[in-house]
């Protein structure tokens, strides 16, 4: 889950019963879709509206003997919290990516994260003007330059002096 701001933030939960950082998830109830679970898991665990974005893979692992498998997704979040945290949350906290790697108590979160946190947060203001001049510039043709942009290019090889060019 992560929220706009001058930086991009990403949320991660303390546990009540273990003190653990981890990231939002839970269970699904029985007849419900994995990305209706997901999103009613994070609202009650931060609070948060969000919306739902891109999916961004599974971790699987066992517990208590038995496998398990959460999925996560890119989720945007509201700028304030709607709803009151679950009695399982004891804190939420929205870290910038790589703290928020640092801080979860999971090494296969950790891990999740530092793959897919880059993608998730999206990229920063300045990489995407960066990118979008690289794509206007690749996007140019030279036959679909203006005439004006030729004649600048061309006039600024002409030598400076009005007088006879020399022969070498």
């Amino acid at each position: 889950m992560v929220r706009k701001g001058a930086r991009r933030l990403v949320a991660i939960v303390q546990r009540s019963k273990d003190d653990r950082w981890v990231l939002p998830r839970g269970k699904l109830k029985r007849t419900e879709r994995a990305v209706v679970g997901a999103r009613r898991e994070v609202v009650e665990e931060t609070g948060h509206r969000v919306k739902v974005r891109e999916y961004l893979g599974a971790i699987t692992y066992r517990a208590s003997g038995r496998p398990k498998v959460v999925q996560f997704w890119r989720m945007q979040a509201a700028a304030r919290p709607s709803h009151d945290l679950m009695k399982d949350i004891a804190a939420v906290e929205w870290l910038p990516l790589k703290a928020a790697i640092r801080r979860l108590s999971y090494p296969l979160e950790k891990l999740f994260l530092d793959n897919v946190g880059r993608a998730a947060i999206g990229p920063r203001k300045h990489a995407r003007r960066k990118l979008k001049r690289a794509k206007s510039k690749s996007s140019r043709s030279k036959s679909g330059k203006s005439k004006s942009a030729k004649a600048k290019r061309t006039k600024s090889k002409r030598p400076k002096s009005k007088g006879k060019a020399k022969a070498k």
